[in-house]
């Protein structure tokens, strides 16, 4: 992470909820991809500019929040085919580690927790940039991307396509886009 020679942007930061999506996206009938995201949310990090790994970062996230642009679709992943959202309502990430790979990039890992099971992953990150909004807040911008597989958390539902292949993929991929407000 580069910052402005001018200002130390490191410190505790709080998620933008309105400027941030944690979104996803799964192949549906081995054709197109559906794209969702959790819709309520929060998460703080402690960004280290100078070290990046020192930073750390949580997020928790409202399973009943998922959004795919079809609510029949959206009911559905909250039951227990999928997310359980009734018996499990709150899914989590928390960081364990973090890895420089070049100025701009880096590697988080942490362990994700749904449906009562918690797995580690990577994200890459990318620090997309800096900056002091009209309001005075210093701001921090990451895209963020991993690959995990659903049936890792116990997520298993599928049905076999008369073509061959299955209706939904295993394989979701994460995406992040975050605007972090540095702490009074």
């Amino acid at each position: 992470m580069t910052a402005p020679a001018t200002t130390d942007l490191s410190g505790d930061y709080a998620l933008d909820v309105t400027h941030t999506r944690l979104g996803f996206t799964a192949r549906h009938a081995m054709v197109t991809k559906v794209r969702g995201s959790f819709e309520q949310f929060e998460g703080a990090a402690h960004l280290d500019f100078e070290d990046p790994t020192k930073s750390t970062a949580t997020v928790t996230f409202q399973i009943a929040s998922i959004n795919t642009g079809q609510p029949q679709r959206d009911d559905h992943l909250r039951t227990n085919d999928f997310f359980d959202a009734p018996t499990f309502p709150v899914g989590t990430f928390v960081s364990t580690s973090v890895v420089k790979k070049s100025d701009e990039e880096f590697e988080m890992t942490g362990d994700l927790t749904l449906k009562d099971t918690t797995k580690p992953v990577t994200i890459t990150w990318e620090h997309t940039g800096t900056a002091r909004d009209p309001f005075g807040n210093f701001r921090a911008g990451f895209e963020g991307r991993a690959t995990i597989s659903r049936k890792d958390w116990g997520i298993e539902y599928n049905a076999v396509l008369e073509t061959g292949g299955v209706l939904i993929s295993d394989k979701i991929n994460l995406e992040f886009d975050v605007s972090a407000v540095k702490n009074a």
